[in-house]
């Protein structure tokens, strides 16, 4: 499985060097593929961002598609030690003309990587039926399309929910958690399920200032009303990012209820240790809980009047422009063949991820993921409430780090969420201008 690695954000200094590289060949609204020839020999790129296990899975395919279609050579690799580092060598890529045809990017970088004037415009492709591009959530397709324009393909989608330990509620009496649970019930219980004799905690949050410390921030922003952006103006500092952040603070200064990650990679392992009682998580997380034996439940995002809203981090298949037609042609056939229904049911179904389409819920595969993945249909419904996106703006990089480190602040009783997060919309403002 690829997605702990996910955890870690890109950061800062790679969109930086992404940004320097900006201005490069652009396709200026022209089609990279017009004049593609199927039939040519041609030899594509493809960075993978996998580790070992799904890696192997990836050339299976790549060795597949070949067999078909024995003209096209896909050489297929990670691309870089861990998926956070392929941004920064994209960026060096970039600067010195020897980049790929595919990558795998988190859906974070998309503003950056469309800015660089080096993706294919996929725009008119994927409306074609035949792609069947609304069988993807919303909110993945709206991560794919950088300043309006569909700069790569859903990798993966996957949202936030939360993971309980049954044995913790049934030791502590507690009511496990409902669909219908408002933030205050979600307070209630953590401050019922914290044990400082045994040093366990309610839930947890990571305080690393990474995107995993932002992105969880999101769905209270939304669910009270805000918005991360106004236009391109720095918009989370409103009354409605106030009260989120204040949600969250009064659990960790206030109750001590929750345990205060430094460095993003500690706070799982508690809880498949039996240590944490709710965590605030993924469906990727869904593999080593099974492996840890827990009792475990799955249920929607705590609400606010009844909006259950969460965020949904899409990752992406980032097709690059190499001023060549039959490369760019096969690239795109490529990634249709690798997302579509019956083959991204080998694919991401395989290394444990939720499917890209819709459709793929009909199919044995889901019926053997969800088996072995409890709560893995909740997740897959789950998708529903994914009803925003990240923005896709250059400099999203940017603003993330900064919202991280107020929410680091306001967490640790270093400052308090209004000053916190005025503060870093002030940082973040020149970054998101366009």
């Amino acid at each position: 499985m690829t997605k702990p690695l996910r955890l870690l954000a890109g950061g800062v200094g790679a969109a930086l060097l992404l940004s320097a590289c900006m201005g490069g060949t652009s396709d200026d609204g022209k089609d990279s593929a017009a004049g593609y020839d199927p039939a040519a020999t041609v030899e594509l790129t493809w960075w993978t961002g996998q580790t070992e296990e799904a890696e192997k899975v990836a050339e299976g395919l790549a060795a597949e598609y070949h067999a078909a279609h024995p003209n096209v050579t896909i050489k297929t690799s990670p691309g870089a030690p861990t998926t956070d580092d392929l941004l920064t060598k994209l960026s060096a890529g970039f600067a010195g003309g020897s980049y790929p045809d595919i990558s795998y990017a988190y859906g974070n970088w998309a503003g950056d990587l469309g800015a660089s004037g080096k993706t294919q415009d996929l725009t008119s492709y994927v409306q074609d039926p035949s792609f069947k591009w609304t069988e993807m959530p919303e909110a993945a397709r709206t991560v794919a399309t950088a300043d309006g324009k569909v700069i790569g393909v859903p990798a993966l989608v996957d949202n936030l929910a939360v993971i309980y330990n049954k044995a913790i509620f049934d030791k502590a009496g507690v009511g496990y958690p409902t669909d219908d649970w408002t933030w205050d019930d979600f307070r209630a219980a953590a401050k019922k399920l914290t044990d400082p004799a045994t040093k366990t905690y309610g839930t947890a949050y990571s305080v690393s200032g990474s995107e995993d410390t932002t992105w969880h921030l999101w769905p209270l922003l939304w669910q009270n009303g805000g918005k991360i952006l106004d236009g391109t103006k720095p918009a989370f500092n409103s009354d409605a990012g106030v009260k989120a952040l204040e949600t969250l603070r009064g659990m960790a200064v206030d109750d001590k209820s929750m345990y205060l990650d430094q460095t993003d990679e500690k706070y799982h392992p508690l809880f498949n240790s039996g240590r944490v009682a709710m965590i605030i998580t993924g469906p990727w997380a869904l593999l080593e809980i099974k492996e840890a034996k827990l009792s475990y439940g799955v249920s929607n995002l705590p609400g606010v009047n009844g909006d259950h809203q969460t965020v949904s981090g899409p990752d992406l298949w980032v097709l690059f422009d190499h001023d060549d037609a039959n490369r760019a042609g096969a690239a795109r056939d490529f990634i249709k063949w690798l997302t579509s229904a019956q083959t991204d049911a080998k694919w991401n179904l395989a290394v444990g991820n939720l499917p890209l389409r819709s459709s793929e819920q009909s199919t044995p595969e889901f019926a053997a993921y969800v088996k072995e993945y409890p709560g893995g249909q909740k997740f897959f419904d789950n998708l529903a409430n994914a009803k925003q996106a990240r923005p896709t703006v250059p400099g999203y990089e940017v603003l993330s780090r900064n919202v991280g480190d107020a929410i680091a602040s306001v967490l640790q009783g270093k400052a308090s969420p209004k000053d916190a997060l005025d503060a870093a919309a002030q940082k973040s403002a020149d970054a998101v201008v366009n």
